[in-house]
């Protein structure tokens, strides 16, 4: 049987770092993700890379969709907002954390943490 693989052509492990590096300054600085028009074309254009790039690099190296390494981090930041900021509606939680609408918000939480916003807050 053949390994029909996505990519033929491995990134680099120099290059593999970097771009891990300039996605870990990019969050951590500017939280570019709570940006709901976050696309992987204006990521890769931030990182200064080719769109098909990052998406190796994120589907080779982190084994998740773009979709899927963009909620996680709204999520870790949405946790951080239950936790940190009860004035919030938990509704006004997705939304700053990047969400542009309250059930994808709401069906991510729970598909990643294992229960609903609500419920995490509470604990």
């Amino acid at each position: 049987m053949i390994n029909k693989e996505k990519y033929i052509n491995k990134i680099d492990e120099k290059l593999v770092k970097e771009i891990q590096e300039q996605i870990n300054i990019l969050f951590e600085t500017r939280k570019i993700y709570t940006n709901p028009d976050l696309t992987l074309s204006i990521l890769a254009k931030e990182l200064n890379i080719r769109p098909q790039l990052l998406s190796q690099f994120i589907n080779d190296n982190l084994n998740k969709s773009f979709t899927q390494f963009i909620n996680e981090y709204r999520i870790d930041e949405a946790k951080r907002l239950l936790k940190e900021s009860t004035q919030f509606k938990i509704d006004a939680v997705g939304f700053e954390s990047g969400f542009n609408s309250s059930s994808t918000f709401y069906s991510s939480f729970k598909k990643i943490t294992g229960t609903t916003p609500s419920n995490y807050q509470k604990k």
